[in-house]
């Protein structure tokens, strides 16, 4: 499965903007993702192994949030898993 990477954690998987990573369910692609990249689980996950709430996820093109399974959703190799970090913050005009 190919997992594209915002450019802010690319420092984390040696500049790559994709990486193939396999695992039945999201949860199992993410465990493999954060075995080859260890630097990304603190950026990715809680210390209580949670997905930080600041971390979108989609699946193809649906929101983790709204799937049914979330985390257990099951995925193939040729299903494309996509991470967007929220950006927050900015002035008032």
């Amino acid at each position: 499965m190919n997992i594209h990477i915002p450019t802010p954690l690319r420092t984390y998987t040696g500049g790559l903007e994709t990486v193939t990573v396999s695992g039945a369910t999201v949860s199992a692609v993410f465990e493999q993702l954060t075995i080859k990249y260890p630097e990304l689980k603190q950026h990715l996950f809680t210390p209580e192994g949670k997905l930080r709430s600041f971390v979108n996820v989609y699946v193809n093109d649906d929101d983790l949030r709204y799937l049914a399974d979330k985390e257990a959703t099951p995925v193939t190799d040729r299903d494309e898993l996509t991470i967007i970090p929220s950006i927050a913050g900015g002035t008032s005009c």
